[in-house]
C-alpha cells in the first residue's frame, strides 16, 4: 500500500463529520501547505528589501563620526554596522519603502508562469 503524505489528505478524504474535527484539521493542513510557497516568496521579498535598505543606511552613515569618548574609533564602526542591520530589518518588516511588495508580485508572477 502506498504511503499518503499528511499534507496531501483533503477534508473529503477524511470526512467533514469525522470525530474531533479531523476533517477540518486536514483541510487546514492542506491550506497551510498551499500557502507555504507564498510565505517563502513574501519572506524572500522582505529579505531583499532589508538588504537594499541596509545598503542605503550604510551609505548614509559613512561620514557620520561620533563625538565624545566613544566617537571615531573602530568599535564605533562595528557597532554602527549592527545598528544599521537592525534598522534595515525593522524597516523592512514594518513595510519599508514598498520594494518588498513589488518583488513579491514579481516572484508570484514567475511562479504562475512556471506552473503553466
Amino acid at each position: 500500500m502506498a504511503a499518503i503524505s499528511p499534507l496531501s489528505i483533503t477534508a473529503s478524504q477524511v470526512g467533514a463529520n469525522a470525530p474531533y474535527g479531523i476533517g477540518r484539521a486536514a483541510a487546514a493542513m492542506t491550506r497551510a501547505a498551499a500557502a507555504m510557497p507564498n510565505a517563502k516568496a513574501r519572506a524572500a521579498a522582505q529579505d531583499f528589501e532589508a538588504v537594499f535598505l541596509n545598503s542605503m543606511f550604510s551609505e548614509m552613515m559613512t561620514k557620520v563620526d561620533g563625538e565624545g569618548p566613544f566617537g571615531g574609533n573602530q568599535a564605533n564602526g562595528i557597532w554602527r554596522s549592527f545598528l544599521v542591520n537592525e534598522f534595515s530589518k525593522t524597516f523592512a518588516q514594518s513595510g519599508g519603502v514598498g520594494l518588498a511588495q513589488d518583488v513579491y508580485k514579481s516572484l508570484m508572477a514567475q511562479q504562475e508562469a512556471r506552473a503553466r
